[in-house]
Parts: C-alpha cells; structure tokens; sequence
C-alpha cells in the first residue's frame, strides 16, 4: 500500500470537488452581499491553506504571486481562483510524494505529524467544499458530484 499515492489522490479528489463548485457557480453566487463569507473568499480560503499545509514546513511555503488579503475589499475573480487552484494541484503533485510522514508538521501552532497534517489538510478541503455543495445546490439548484479518488502516475 503506497500511503503517499492514496494521500494525493484524495486531496487531487477533494481539490476535483472544490473545482467543480468553482465552475458551477453562477456570478450572482460570486461575491452575494447577502453573505457573511463570500464564495470566493471560501474558495481562495481553502486553496490557500492546501498550499500552505501541503508544503513539509512552513519554511518552504512561498506565497503565490497574486496573492492579497482575501478579507479585504478586493474580491479575487472566479478566473484567479481556478489559476490558483491548479497552482495548489501542482504543489500536491510535487510536494506529497516526497514528504516525510514521519516528520513533524512543520508548523509549530499545529502539534501534530506529518501524515496527521496531511488528513487534516484534506479534512479542511472537504469541509469547505461541503459548504460551498450545499449553498449551491440550496441555492442555485446545481447539482454537483461526488469524486471518490483520482489516479496518480503510479497507477
């Protein structure tokens, strides 16, 4: 059983749903007033964290070159978000099959292992994304799937 294959092809699985809701939003769901945390605030929100937590240690993250406060008054487009998202599919193919499962996390607020932070990590994806399902699909009436894994190169 090769733990770091199964790891990427859920957080790629989880990013697959998180990307799916991105598309499927319509404009009027983008930046709702009506809402306390914005659509694509959720989205970028999520996708930061999956950048930050996929690298070994905190040491290693570089921040992505269009990056600004996402609680700001600038909302990021629907077209810089899904950029951004590739950009954190890319560090999940890099990044997880050379990481240390046995190592620390990396991130000294987070005591926990490696491995651990890599399940949380996939865990916070699913939650947002859960988040993002269920407005749209209250909503907006859209449906939207289920991705139970993806292949990686090994496959």
């Amino acid at each position: 059983m090769d733990i770091k294959a199964i790891l990427q092809s859920q957080y790629l699985a989880s990013l697959a749903m998180l990307k799916e809701a991105i598309v499927k939003c319509p404009p009027q769901g983008w930046d709702n007033p009506e809402d306390k945390f914005k659509f694509w605030s959720k989205a970028y929100h999520t996708i930061f964290y999956v950048h930050l937590y996929v690298q070994q240690a905190e040491k290693d993250f570089v921040q992505w070159e269009k990056h600004h406060d996402p609680d700001g008054d600038i909302p990021f487009t629907k077209d810089e978000v899904m950029e951004y998202l590739a950009v954190a599919e890319q560090e999940v193919r890099r990044c997880v099959p050379v990481s240390d499962l046995e190592a620390e996390s990396g991130f000294h607020w987070y005591p926990v292992g490696k491995l651990e932070m890599h399940l949380i990590n996939i865990r916070h994806i699913q939650q947002h994304a859960g988040e993002i399902f269920e407005c749209l699909g209250m909503r907006e009436k859209i449906e939207l799937h289920w991705v139970g894994h993806t292949r990686t190169d090994k496959e």
